[in-house]
């Protein structure tokens, strides 16, 4: 029998979102049914909302960071029992026969792609709606653990800002030794920060201006610098192992792959809505390498938590009340949030 539950969902594209109901699923037999307490405002719920990814499905309720608590599994659910706290990340189901999928690489998933939380069809052929709701059922593959050491208000953002940050930090071995930049301080560069320094690489913020240079600090970067000076990328040139790009805007890429050491890399987890131009000679001299990187699969996406309640690191978040969401998307869009919003799911 299918759920009503209370939601927030943008009617159209660029159209305000607005309180409205939507129908879950009844509760197949390797399902568990969450409440949810907490979701977080990703820079991507903003992309989607505006289509500005691209053609998207309306009515749409965002949010892909969501934390909750088990209110009801299925017959068959062998991972999961009432009361567990659990989170839900980007994804909610992929093909799980192909060879990422059986590697726990799940959002690289080649037989037909993931089924995201939101702006997706799933395999029955029904639209997904994501976390800016009262509830939410999902299979327990695609659901992970949230320690105990985490609060669920902190832990919410962690399901994409989180990952988003430690899988390639992981991938391209971020720890002793190795120096690290992060561009761009905000939901996931506050993130990638933390994650970095707690893996034991040397971190540099590189920020517009030098506005947040003590949030930075607080963080764990050793060194931040402002990129509005010129200055910067001539004293900085030759010095990164990694780069970690988490800003949504077009940059001087040659300028900030002049900066990477050889055999260095520039990862993007940031996705401008325009196309992006770089010159292979800013590459080629030093075998540098320009890459991306999606999000985790759920065993590293787990990992992560893990991770993250040992170092006792939790998001930087501002709690709002459903009916704040447009103010939040538009301060999101000005860069005004230190430094995830987080949406007290109680007042849907």
């Amino acid at each position: 029998m299918t759920t009503t539950v209370a939601a927030y969902a943008a009617p159209a594209a660029k159209a305000p979102l607005e309180r409205t109901t939507i129908e879950r699923r009844a509760v197949g037999e390797f399902d568990v049914l969450i409440d949810i307490e907490f979701a977080g405002i990703c820079h991507s719920d903003i992309h989607q909302a505006r289509e500005g990814w691209g053609t998207a499905i309306f009515p749409m309720v965002p949010g892909h960071e969501i934390a909750g608590v088990v209110s009801e599994v299925g017959p068959g659910v062998t991972k999961y029992a009432v009361g567990d706290r659990v989170g839900v990340g980007c994804m909610v189901d992929s093909c799980r026969e192909c060879d990422n999928c059986r590697a726990g690489l799940q959002q690289y998933c080649t037989g037909g792609g993931p089924t995201w939380t939101y702006n997706s069809v799933g395999k029955d052929g029904e639209p997904t709606y994501g976390g800016y709701a009262h509830k939410i059922v999902v299979d327990e593959n695609y659901v992970v653990r949230i320690p105990d050491g985490l609060p669920l208000d902190v832990a919410a953002p962690l399901l994409c800002a989180g990952i988003t940050t430690y899988s390639p930090l992981k991938h391209w071995n971020a720890g002793p030794g190795k120096k690290v930049a992060v561009v761009g301080l905000g939901g996931l560069g506050h993130m990638g920060v933390k994650i970095a320094a707690a893996l034991g690489a040397e971190v540099t913020v590189l920020s517009q201006s030098l506005r947040k240079k003590d949030d930075g600090l607080k963080l764990g970067a050793t060194h931040y610098y402002a990129t509005s000076d010129p200055k910067t990328f001539e004293d900085l040139k030759g010095t990164f192992d990694i780069i970690l790009n988490t800003v949504s805007a077009p940059l001087d890429f040659d300028a900030y792959l002049s900066l990477l050491r050889t055999d260095g890399a520039m990862v993007n987890v940031g996705i401008p809505e325009e196309p992006v131009n770089i010159l292979l000679s800013s590459v080629f001299g030093h075998r540098r390498s320009i890459s991306s990187s999606g999000i985790g699969g759920i065993p590293e996406t787990q990992e992560m938590l893990d991770f993250c309640a040992e170092h006792q690191l939790g998001a930087e978040i501002e709690l709002i009340r459903a009916d704040q969401i447009n103010e939040a998307y538009e301060r999101v869009v000005n860069s005004d949030v230190r430094y995830r919003f987080v949406i007290d799911t109680a007042t849907i």
